[in-house]
């Protein structure tokens, strides 16, 4: 695949020459902390402020990118500077509150230089022009995301760290945001993105797409997808805004598993409370384009056309993933086991087999097996957030807590997580607490004990 040109020495040093001299000297203050400590990523993310809103301003011709990033945040602390994540691609130009500001490079590193401090609680924007050629990443677990070029277009996937390849920005799950994502593509081909459509315009044999994200989105939810898309847009019985875009090679094969878009949202509603969003639906791009499914927040990303267990699967992340967000890497399975969980119950409530059973197919697995390796709250590596533990053995967890406190209020529990946490971050003793403080007199702890935290495979189902 197409990689982003590496910048010799010599043009770097050009690059940090231009910052330098971009702003005058003279703040005082602390700098932001060049990332937030996460136990598998801790360069990503970064400390000193909140970012609020994102304005993202595209135009991408070929495998070229021209963007402009336009970011409202607020100071948590006094800065004299602050970081954002990039990787690849050329700074052209910052600005902070209208005024040149001084910036450098360093791996994936941005650091801004305002030209005058960020007192604690101010709110500041902070404007990046950026260019080149957006990288592939591969990940810890050899997946890879960030940009991936396609045969009509790209596919920009950021779990976990793949939005720094096509946006600056505060890449880490605790920093949500709204978005803004206007993107100019050539004419003929679609530009999809999160949140709603609020215009799209021809001009020049271009067309520019605008794309609307209201409620707060982590940076590695964000997507894009450019294609000859073929694309539909309508609304649940309940009145739920659809919008699905599909790659004409899958358009035939895909239909029958979109149509059950509605059906699935109906069960899941009733589920797991009301749906968090303001708008829902899929891409589905040719088989390879990407390697995995993914829960990119409003419309999950398909590679080819996905059996409806994984189309469950990954709106049912929209609840506990997307609105409830990991406060760290470390959480993934309180995205994965719900989700995994969420087939389970699909399963036994049409028809299929029930979770006590699914449970029992999985206990009967020997101790060699992958889904005993690690404690699914503690996964012993990056390369092993999305391992068989992380999925299987979380839901394995949330069948255990079902048996211990009964069905009743278990299914309240499916409800009452995603709605006290609804667009926040939680972590693995958030939810144990919850869980404990929910049910006054069960004993939970053997559960913790031997499922969640405990190593190898527990000795009774």
């Amino acid at each position: 695949m197409p990689r982003s040109p590496r910048i010799a020495p010599v043009a770097l040093g050009l690059v940090l020459a231009v910052g330098a001299c971009s702003a005058a000297v003279g703040v005082n203050g602390t700098p932001g902390a060049a990332g937030v400590h996460d136990p598998y990523f801790p360069k990503l993310g970064n400390g000193g402020y909140d970012a609020t809103h994102y304005t993202l301003t595209l135009d991408v011709d070929g495998h070229r990118l021209t963007g402009t990033a336009d970011i409202t945040a607020k100071a948590t602390q006094d800065l004299s500077a602050f970081n954002l994540d990039l990787k690849g691609l050329t700074v052209d130009g910052v600005t902070v509150d209208g005024q040149k500001a001084r910036f450098e490079r360093a791996g994936h590193e941005l650091t801004v230089r305002p030209h005058e401090e960020l007192r604690k609680g101010s709110t500041f924007r902070t404007v990046v022009r950026y260019s080149g050629r957006p990288v592939t990443i591969t990940d810890p677990d050899g997946s890879e995301e960030g940009w991936l070029p396609t045969k009509d277009g790209a596919l920009a996937l950021g779990e976990p760290t793949g939005s720094m390849a096509w946006f600056p920005g505060n890449n880490h799950p605790s920093d949500k945001a709204s978005y803004d994502i206007h993107v100019t593509v050539p004419k003929g081909l679609k530009a999809v993105s999160n949140g709603e459509l609020t215009k799209e315009r021809t001009a020049g044999g271009r067309t520019t797409f605008d794309w609307h994200v209201p409620q707060p989105m982590a940076s590695y939810l964000a997507m894009l997808a450019i294609g000859k898309f073929e694309t539909k847009a309508y609304r649940t019985p309940d009145g739920l805004p659809v919008y699905t875009a599909v790659d004409p090679v899958e358009a035939a094969a895909s239909a029958k598993v979109l149509a059950r878009i509605p059906d699935v949202m109906a069960w899941e509603s009733k589920t797991f409370g009301p749906y968090p969003f303001s708008s829902t639906g899929a891409v589905i791009d040719q088989k390879g384009d990407a390697g995995y499914a993914l829960e990119t927040q409003n419309r999950p990303v398909f590679p080819g056309t996905p059996p409806l267990s994984t189309l469950v699967h990954e709106m049912a992340h929209e609840w506990y993933g997307d609105s409830v967000t990991p406060e760290s890497w470390r959480d993934m399975w309180l995205n994965e086991g719900f989700a995994t969980y969420a087939e389970w119950l699909w399963a036994e409530q049409h028809g299929g087999d029930s979770a006590q059973k699914t449970f029992d197919r999985y206990y009967a697995k020997d101790g060699a097996n992958a889904i005993w390796a690690f404690p699914p709250a503690v996964p012993p590596g990056a390369a092993h957030i999305s391992a068989p533990p992380v999925y299987e053995r979380g839901a394995m967890v949330l069948h255990k807590i079902r048996e211990t406190v009964g069905d009743a209020k278990f299914f309240e529990l499916l409800k009452s997580w995603p709605a006290a946490h609804r667009y926040g971050n939680a972590d693995t003793s958030d939810f144990t607490g919850y869980v404990e403080k929910q049910n006054p007199g069960r004993d939970l702890q053997p559960v913790w004990d031997d499922w969640l935290y405990g190593k190898g495979k527990p000795d009774h189902p």
